[in-house]
């Protein structure tokens, strides 16, 4: 984004709700000094859009959402072969959340078909012939808690609930309002975790799926939604560039167990260990970084598409310090638009850039029509589209 003598023509695009551009990385659990430590960080998606969700199917193999031909599909990778295989390929919709069905060589997922139809589903894992396997529930996220026994967050009334659902009876029980996404079986019990939002401050309770009973076992990581489980009974838990730990058998209270100092990673969302905890997956958005250079490269080949899909939809422009100039995708892209499209010679190169956070700060020099141009620009990154700008 340059000279701001054009920044004030910009104003009209739709951009219809999209997830963030997301990857999902693998590290290695190894213990040094009877400390854990994470080793040997790889992409495992690479992928343009939306890559998340992983749980482990195997210790070989790691299943995600991933999108591909414009919709998400289950993906599994192949730790050995470095390979992904695709077990899904529904035309009529996406899945999300595939977990590996105990005792069967099946994964379960949520499909939502493009009529809005949304249930949970098996897939055979190596047909990929889907099933259905909950009726009447809109199941968000899911946990099996044994072959037939399962543990759901499930879209009810604006918010989730936790229901337990019984496929040999084909029952369905609600336990509580105002949950969160994330549920998990806790290693060596007959336990299953998840979050409770009823009050101001979450908390992560365990729960017994038989007898109902819950207990609260710590307060959440501020606003944080997602956790996983280690073998020795560790809870991690990502927020930001950081995963926080905490065993409650050992600990008081969080404390630091990883610090991401990769600038290719941004927020640190999901997170998922394989059984006997030596492989460990998480799912960041994007760097800040890479999202601004998508832009300056989309603007530099006056690709308007690619351009405005790097902006939120409610993005704001400012001159600096605070004066707005506009604000919505609407105005961003119509403006570009014709700018592209009546200015054939146009080029942006980055003279220093700093990254601080979720900013970046580029000194751009800015060639339009012959005319070479200075310009400061300060990108804010959130969710993984630039949602505010200020102009020098």
């Amino acid at each position: 984004m340059r000279n701001i003598l054009f920044f004030v023509i910009l104003s009209h695009f739709f951009l219809s709700t999209a997830q963030t551009d997301t990857e999902v990385y693998l590290f290695d659990i190894s213990t040094e000094n009877n400390e854990l430590k994470l080793t040997n960080q790889r992409n495992i998606s690479n992928n343009p859009g939306y890559d998340n969700q992983p749980s482990f199917y195997n210790d070989n193999i790691v299943l995600f959402s991933s999108t591909r031909n414009g919709q998400t599909d289950i993906a599994a990778y192949n730790i050995r072969d470095n390979k992904i295989d695709w077990i899904s390929n529904t035309l009529e919709g996406s899945e999300y959340s595939p977990t590996k069905i105990p005792n069967q060589r099946a994964i379960s997922a949520i499909r939502l078909d493009t009529t809005g139809k949304q249930l949970l589903y098996s897939y055979d894992f190596k047909t990929g012939k889907p099933k259905v396997l909950l009726e009447n529930l809109v199941v968000g996220y899911h946990c099996w808690y044994d072959k037939d026994i399962i543990v759901s967050s499930v879209l009810e009334d604006q918010s989730l609930s936790l229901v337990i659902s019984n496929l040999k009876n084909k029952t369905n029980a609600t336990l509580q309002k105002k949950i969160g996404r994330s549920l998990h079986k806790i290693p060596n019990s007959k336990l299953i975790s998840y979050i409770s939002k009823e009050n101001e401050q979450w908390e992560i309770k365990s729960l017994n799926p038989i007898s109902g009973e819950t207990k609260k076992i710590i307060n959440t990581i501020p606003e944080a939604e997602d956790m996983y489980w280690l073998l020795n009974g560790t809870i991690l838990m990502p927020k930001g560039n950081i995963i926080y730990k905490f065993n409650p058998k050992t600990d008081k209270n969080w404390s630091l167990f990883y610090t991401s100092t990769d600038p290719g990673l941004g927020n640190i969302t999901r997170i998922a260990t394989n059984s006997i905890s030596t492989l460990l997956s998480i799912v960041s958005d994007v760097s800040p970084e890479r999202i601004v250079q998508q832009q300056l490269d989309a603007y530099n080949a006056r690709n308007i598409d690619a351009f405005a899909s790097t902006y939120s939809k409610n993005v704001k422009v400012y001159y600096y310090p605070n004066k707005l100039s506009y604000e919505g995708i609407d105005n961003l892209k119509k403006g570009y638009a014709s700018f592209f499209e009546n200015t054939p010679d146009l080029h942006c190169e980055v003279k220093n850039r700093i990254i601080y956070g979720n900013k970046v700060i580029d000194e751009e020099s800015v060639l339009i029509n012959g005319k070479k141009i200075k310009a400061v620009a300060i990108y804010e990154v959130e969710n993984g589209k630039i949602a505010k700008v200020t102009f020098f």
